[in-house]
């Protein structure tokens, strides 16, 4: 082979390595923007750019792979829903006790399927983003008011709000909705 075969044959192989390159990039970005919805676009606001904040999203995908995530038996959903029900039937004489217990009821149920809870919120909410990207900005959203709440500086539309948020995210990882469970029996 001449030297100017070489150089072409060269050049299409870099050229070909760079277009695949670029497509598994693109695939990946539309991958990761689609399971990761909103998440993505905080990620990137976070991180300073997408290389970064995609970088990041892919170690909370492996980081919750690791993890033993699965379903509640129907009988543990129910008894869930209905701790949930009582729960939230305190809330019109101590909102502040039923958001506290909305909060741990929460961390219970995601320490029952198999997610590992810590004290660190941020590191529960990427977790949770990983499987419930659609979900996990009213835990987000609930966990500040909470947080709030513990400083005396939230009322009780605020506490009704932390309430809804984390309904949103209990019916999501419950796999049912607390109202239609009330409306069957």
């Amino acid at each position: 082979m001449n030297s100017p075969t070489l150089i072409v044959v060269i050049v299409v192989v870099a050229a070909v390595a760079v277009a695949a390159a670029l497509w598994y990039e693109k695939r990946r970005s539309a991958r990761l923007k689609q399971q990761f919805g909103r998440e993505y676009d905080e990620a990137v606001a976070e991180f300073g750019g997408w290389r970064r904040a995609e970088s990041e999203l892919e170690k909370r995908e492996k980081r919750v792979e690791k993890f033993p995530i699965h379903g509640l038996p129907p009988e543990e959903r129910d008894r869930y829903a209905q701790a949930w029900r009582s729960d939230q039937a305190l809330f019109v004489d101590q909102p502040q006790e039923a958001v506290r217990g909305a909060h741990q009821l929460v961390n219970d149920l995601m320490r029952a399927r198999g997610y590992p809870v810590s004290s660190e919120f941020e590191r529960n909410a990427a977790d949770l983003s990983v499987r419930h990207a659609n979900v996990v900005q009213h835990y987000r959203v609930a966990c500040e008011i909470a947080g709030r709440q513990q400083s005396g500086q939230s009322d009780t539309e605020d506490l009704r709000n932390a309430t809804v948020n984390y309904r949103a995210l209990w019916e999501e990882l419950l796999g049912s909705s607390v109202q239609l469970e009330e409306a069957k029996r």
